[in-house]
């Protein structure tokens, strides 16, 4: 029997271990062979900002971010839109914030700017329908 080889059980299960852990970390490599880019980061690859809900009786839509702008139509309280653009925008020293609104699909024809104090804003559609629902009468 060679003694240099005896230890007690626990200490062969401890080097065992240990030199498994040794093969397993020297075998394993680093594959970019099959590298793939990241997906599209959501902010930039959506086609809008955000879902408004229109929170005042009615609003007129307007040609550039301006109350006496051109009059394109209005939308009514509930409405939801698409947010595609945020605009700060000075007159008279004092900032005013100013979104441009397109509508749903199929659902009517006005593009244009709304003062952003009269859309609550949403991450997605069903935060904005949801929204719309309880300004409902």
């Amino acid at each position: 029997m060679n003694v240099g080889f005896f230890c007690p059980p626990g200490q062969v299960s401890r080097r065992v271990l240990l030199v498994l852990a040794l093969a397993l970390c020297c075998s394993c490599r680093r594959d970019d062979s099959g590298a793939q880019a990241p997906p599209p980061t959501p902010p930039l690859s959506r086609p809008v900002i955000g879902y408004g809900v229109i929170s005042v009786s009615y609003t007129h839509v307007t040609a550039e971010p301006d109350p006496a702008g051109l009059s394109l139509g209005y939308l009514r309280q509930g409405a939801i839109v698409e947010v595609v653009e945020r605009r700060s925008v000075s007159r008279d020293g004092a900032a005013e914030f100013w979104v441009f609104v397109s509508p749903r699909a199929g659902e009517g024809a006005y593009r244009g700017w709304l003062p952003a104090s009269l859309v609550q804003i949403y991450d997605n559609l069903s935060q904005a329908e949801t929204a719309a629902r309880s300004l409902s009468p």
